[in-house]
């Protein structure tokens, strides 16, 4: 009997230790992105843009008296939070808020990268703040005609930031802030 045990036993024992296991890499799910689309937009601002197609604008209840509103991405779990705020002798103070809101999150960001926006003839000017790593909003950026109008948006997801995982979305919503920015238009403005 010992003997049919240990002939069942040792081949076992010996097929077990050929390798050391290995521990599979984590995964992440699959994102599908939708194809990009763009419908230009108004949203009772003194300003227009094009926003995707797949994305809502919802005004801010909290707001009412002003200009601020949501870019809601739904699929994506994102939005892009939107401020604006006339211009009224104020400009340093609202590109120094700006600037220190956006750097207010270099303790967990491994990089910020920046882009100007310089469009002369349609008088949009801003700048593009880009962060990397776990931040709890990838993409900031400013617009103005540095006269009248100031616009601000921010980048946030309603789940928990792994940018890892999120890169993708980050970097396909990107894009549809990159071409609304380029879109911009102001209602009033000396250059039109």
């Amino acid at each position: 009997m010992k003997n049919l045990i240990c002939l069942f036993v040792l081949p076992l024992l010996l097929a077990s230790c050929a390798e050391n296991p290995v521990p599979k890499p984590k995964g992440y799910f699959r994102i599908d992105l939708p194809e990009k689309d763009y419908r230009r937009v108004s949203p009772d601002c003194p300003f227009s843009f094009e926003i995707p197609a797949y994305s809502r604008i919802q005004m801010r209840s909290d707001r009412p008296e002003t200009c601020w509103f949501n870019l809601d991405f739904p699929k994506n779990k994102a939005q892009v939070h939107f401020t604006y705020k006339p211009i009224e002798n104020n400009l340093k103070t609202m590109l120094d808020e700006s600037h220190h809101l956006s750097y207010e999150h270099h303790v967990k960001a491994q990089d910020i990268n920046t882009r100007v926006v310089m469009r002369d003839t349609s008088c949009v000017f801003g700048l593009v703040y880009y962060l990397e790593g776990d931040v709890a909003s990838p993409v900031q950026f400013y617009l103005t005609d540095s006269t009248q109008h100031f616009l601000r948006g921010s980048l946030y997801f309603n789940v928990r930031m792994n940018s890892d995982s999120l890169q993708p979305v980050i970097s396909y919503i990107s894009e549809d802030i990159d071409h609304l920015i380029s879109t911009l238009s102001w209602s009033s403005n000396r250059c039109q």
